[in-house]
């Protein structure tokens, strides 16, 4: 597919979905959202083992610096109905990134406001620039961060988000570090090499036993105990007889690198 506001590639086995807004520091309208919905689809359908790692990164200066203006500016003539569907555009962008069977690397730079820090919630790894700066700024503009919140509550907790929703201040790329938004903060020129290292750890990983241990991520904390106990247990015993679980286990005795390891 062609992309206008995106760049998209593959190599090596690893995508990187860039947000290609540069002037704009990658604010997003409705167009880059649909386009980033439809990458992260193609990058679900592609044959298991093709894709191994996702990096999603901006353009230029900024990561994301939320939503455009000229978008915002139309929905103030939407209807609530329209900005309800207006919204669920953006909820099912969200929804495509964080069901990608594939790890989600989010590589910041810049400014992450808004939907930009939205999009660092619901990334698997987040590596950030040092200097990097994050907020919810919604409630500034008088609105919140509403669809948003299911991946940022899950990452942050519901401590770090009362304070940082409803002051929408900015805040550094330690702060964020240390409420679990971010994974590693490093120098800006340092940015690329930390993520092609964690792509190359990615792909010491099997891709099938990637995309299961994601679903336990999701499916786990939303079962009762009994039910989380005949899950998991599927799970592992599906995973032993598995071609990738075999192959794992033989190579480990056999002290050799697994097929899929590079």
């Amino acid at each position: 597919m062609e992309y206008s506001n995106l760049l998209f590639t593959i190599e090596d086995c690893a995508c990187k979905i860039t947000l290609n807004r540069p002037d704009l520091h990658n604010a997003m309208n409705r167009a880059l959202l649909d386009e980033l919905r439809t990458a992260f689809d193609s990058v679900a359908h592609v044959e298991r083992g093709a894709v191994r790692a996702v990096v999603l990164a901006g353009a230029g200066k900024s990561f994301s610096a939320g939503a455009d203006i000229n978008w915002m500016r139309a929905s103030l003539d939407f209807s609530e109905e329209e900005n309800v569907a207006d919204a669920l555009a953006l909820a099912r962008t969200f929804e495509a990134i964080d069901k990608c069977p594939v790890p989600v690397i989010a590589r910041i730079q810049g400014a992450a406001l808004g939907g930009g820090v939205g999009l660092a919630a619901v990334a698997d790894i987040v590596i950030a620039a040092d200097n990097a700066r994050f907020a919810f700024s919604e409630a500034k503009l008088g609105i919140a961060p509403a669809v948003i919140s299911p991946y940022v509550l899950a990452k942050i907790g519901r401590s770090h988000a009362r304070a940082l929703f409803f002051t929408a201040e900015r805040f550094s790329a330690q702060r964020a570090l240390e409420i679990g938004l971010v994974h590693v903060i490093v120098p800006p020129d340092a940015l690329d090499g930390e993520v092609d290292r964690l792509v190359r750890e990615l792909k010491s990983s099997a891709p099938a036993a990637i995309a299961r241990a994601k679903l336990l991520i999701a499916t786990v904390p939303t079962l009762a105990r009994e039910d989380a106990m005949q899950f998991t247990a599927e799970t592992i015993a599906a995973l032993r007889v598995s071609p990738e679980g075999q192959e794992g286990l033989h190579a480990f005795l056999e002290k050799r690198k697994a097929s899929w390891a590079e």
